[in-house]
């Protein structure tokens, strides 16, 4: 199960392994906030993308479409995610205030898609 979660949301006793998927560090958020929990920066959107997008709704289909070609190329960046989701709950924590416009939402489903496939 991979469910998602604001940076800034308390942490919920059992929810699984926690990871910040954001490309830029959270205004407000000390890194011991976070303990053992990861950072995985590599799997955000490229800056190219998140600032052409800019949580502007309007372009969600078209940032879905093109980080999901960026998630394609990383394989190597999701590894840790999806090594994590085979073994319990995950969370992926992300710092915008639109929770249905953002690229943890993009990432969960992509990763859902690649457990659901048979390992070679």
């Amino acid at each position: 199960m991979i469910s998602i979660r604001r940076v800034y949301d308390p942490p919920i006793r059992g929810e699984g392994r926690r990871f910040l998927v954001d490309r830029l560090w959270p205004r407000g958020i000390r890194k011991e906030q976070l303990g053992r929990h990861r950072w995985v920066p590599e799997v955000a959107p490229s800056p190219e993308l998140r600032l052409w997008f800019g949580h502007n709704p309007a372009r969600w289909r078209q940032f879905q479409q093109r980080y999901l070609g960026e998630l394609r190329g990383c394989t190597d960046a999701t590894a840790p995610l999806l090594a994590a989701a085979r073994k319990g709950p995950v969370v992926l924590l992300f710092a915008a205030t639109d929770r249905v416009h953002n690229n943890a939402v993009v990432l969960r489903g992509h990763l859902e898609r690649r457990l659901a496939q048979p390992r070679p």
